[in-house]
């Protein structure tokens, strides 16, 4: 059957009459959640206390920790309580959006039910985070997923399962691994596959033992002749890796695909840390069996002060050859010389200081064991970004049909957990992205939603060579605003540009006045969510500004201070500077989704994504406009292209249907 013949399986929230009789069992769940925190703390105690005999000067750095042996397995616990995450979890708080019960918004169901996505990835309720061994396997896109079973908030954590023929319409699978075992029972983390010459997929994934540990482990399907991978096997002996001693035992996590190095005829893969001093850095382990492993000596890499590395991913990029074969299959990595002019090696880290993904582009020397950025400047969590918005714990993976390297990223809530509980679920995946290097500019990568996502296109509208005056602004006719694809290309004429002198260095999206804020060459670009009255928009634009050597500086930004009247809701200014080279038009891509406005500018040399919540531009009332704040005369739209997008209708299997 094609999922794309099939109805969305999401359950719609509660109708307005059921709501009193919901009130009551709110009341008693607020009674069991005081016991529930009750329980955390002895939980919280016990796990300290473990962490403490882990150290111990007894157990000694050369002897396995105590905690660890295969003899002290505990029952693993059916429904554990649903509590927020914490840093004595070796994790995060929910950092990015409002927790606590303070300004709560008078949410409606038919907002809160507006906001769920029509084409992104997101499981059918619950919370959902990091994206985990994403692979290509016997005919179809697989995508796991950190996940509570349980809850809309972070806790239990799985791995939910999905599978696409396409990466755009999914089943939703039974889950792929629970926390069932000593050595995960506080969690399934998250992990990379690999599959080898012989087919054979190696599933390693970060588990939070008993005593909080985070050790790797191993997992494969058990059986592979099923092309949905429905069963996996955890290796009998795992863990396979635990911390080194001159590391914190909640400091190392999410190993990545494997990469074989022909030299010594084995696998490589890297994992995140910090040292005492606070540097970020990525070790680099080798294995025959992805059961033995050898830590190399040094390290992949280090930064100062940017703190724990997760979800390090690391792969090759080609400069030379067409765009259509860019990308490189992870598993020649490190057969690719140092002195090959034509690769670049990406190196990129999460940074758990900030909560935002970083990478640079530079040169592996696999004899040594060493990654060095082409500019020490925009090194690894100081310099580029995936993404300048909402975007996180993401992972790419090789696909060998179409010759391409895929980017997944967790996009999470800037709402508040209180609204999450009551919707039923909790944050989604950006849109697949591929992933090539810029050869224009030779220093960034290019990211562009994969080209299947076209086929969601419908009822497109084009404009040519509109003239936007100064300070003004009007609607475009796009009947369903609530999920959009727009293509637009900008010019600013040389007459306008003239008229500049005065250097203007000292803008920066987030320190601006958003799109409010005027200035010679900007902002100008649309309104996207916006109602009427435009008393709720998203802006998204671009702002021109002249260095003092007389070039030019663009920057792409996303305004959210205007996009809700809600109260409970992070809103922010985000965006960045975006490479614009001599003769080129400014050309942006919006993919508007219900509450995700995911951008791309250049070609995707800049991207930003925001979660935005409007309480009036819903449904019917969300419109499209193009504006211009700039004072220094009109802005040419040379062309804009709107699509109506359709849903991507995403479907449970439950195995009776026959292969999907």
């Amino acid at each position: 059957m094609d999922p794309r013949d099939t109805r969305s399986s999401y359950v719609p929230l509660p109708t307005t009459a059921d709501e009193a009789a919901t009130t009551s069992a709110d009341s008693s769940r607020r009674r069991r959640h005081l016991l529930v925190g009750a329980t955390s703390s002895l939980l919280l105690l016990l796990s300290l206390l473990g962490a403490a005999l882990y150290m111990s000067p007894q157990n000694g750095a050369d002897h396995e920790p105590a905690v660890l042996k295969s003899n002290e397995q505990v029952q693993p616990t059916v429904l554990k309580p649903a509590v927020s995450r914490g840093p004595l979890d070796g994790v995060s708080e929910k950092v990015s959006g409002v927790r606590g019960p303070s300004n709560s918004f008078p949410w409606s169901n038919s907002m809160l039910q507006w906001q769920r996505t029509g084409f992104h990835f997101q499981p059918e309720k619950n919370w959902m985070n990091d994206p985990n061994g994403p692979v290509y396997y016997k005919g179809w896109y697989h995508l796991f997923y950190q996940y509570n079973p349980d809850a809309a908030v972070w806790g239990n954590i799985t791995w939910g399962h999905a599978v696409s023929r396409d990466m755009v319409h999914w089943y939703h699978l039974p889950l792929a691994m629970v926390p069932d075992k000593w050595y995960d029972i506080n969690g399934v983390w998250t992990g990379s596959a690999t599959v080898g010459p012989d087919g054979q997929v190696y599933m390693l994934y970060t588990g939070s033992t008993n005593a909080s540990v985070q050790v790797q482990n191993l997992a494969i399907p058990s059986d592979l002749s099923d092309p949905l991978l429905l069963q996996w096997t955890k290796y009998e002996g795992n863990p396979v890796l635990t911390p080194p001693s001159n590391l914190l035992p909640k400091d190392f996590r999410d190993p990545t695909t494997a990469w074989f190095d022909n030299s010594d005829s084995t696998w490589r893969i890297a994992i995140g840390s910090k040292d005492d001093s606070h540097a970020g850095i990525a070790l680099v382990y080798k294995t025959k069996d992805f059961i033995s492993y050898e830590q190399i000596p040094g390290l992949l890499h280090k930064v100062a002060k940017t703190g724990m590395w997760e979800c390090v991913d690391f792969y090759a990029v080609s400069a030379s050859i067409s765009s259509a074969n860019q990308a490189i299959d992870t598993t020649v990595l490190a057969t690719m010389s140092n002195s090959q002019d034509d690769v670049r090696h990406v190196l990129k880290a999460s940074m758990d200081d900030d909560r935002h993904d970083y990478y640079a582009v530079g040169r592996y020397d696999a004899i040594n064991n060493k990654w060095k950025p082409d500019n020490a400047e925009i090194d690894v969590g100081i310099g580029l970004r995936y993404d300048w918005g909402i975007f996180y714990a993401s992972k790419t993976f090789f696909d060998p049909v179409k010759q391409r390297r895929i980017l997944w990223g967790w996009i999470s809530e800037t709402d508040s957990e209180k609204a999450d509980i009551r919707k039923g679920w909790a944050s989604l995946m950006s849109l697949p992205r591929t992933v090539l290097f810029d050869i224009k500019t030779k220093s960034n990568l290019l990211q562009w939603p994969v080209e299947e996502v076209d086929q969601l296109r419908m009822n497109s509208t084009t404009f040519t060579n509109l003239t936007i005056d100064t300070g003004s602004y009007f609607r475009l006719s796009a009947s369903r605003a609530a999920q959009l694809d727009i293509v637009a290309e900008f010019e600013i004429k040389n007459t306008t540009l003239e008229k500049a002198v005065e250097a203007d260095e000292e803008y920066s999206c987030a320190t601006s006045g958003g799109a409010a804020g005027r200035g010679l060459f900007g902002p100008f670009g649309f309104l996207v969510l916006a109602d009427e009255s435009l008393t709720e928009q998203t802006p998204v634009y671009f702002y021109v500004s002249r260095n003092s050597n007389g070039s030019l500086k663009t920057h792409f930004c996303h305004d959210e201070t205007r996009s809700s009247k809600a109260t409970d809701i992070v809103k922010k200014i985000v965006g960045n500077v975006v490479p614009v080279l001599s003769g080129e038009t400014l050309t942006m891509r919006i993919l508007v989704d219900h509450s995700i406005v995911e951008s791309f500018a250049q070609g995707g040399r800049t991207c930003i994504t925001s979660r935005v919540y409007p309480t009036k531009a819903i449904h019917n009332a969300a419109g499209v406009y193009l504006f211009n704040n700039a004072t220094a005369g009109p802005i040419t739209a040379k062309s804009i292209t709107i699509w109506e997008m359709s849903s991507s209708n995403n479907r449970s299997y439950n195995g009776n249907d026959g292969e999907p």
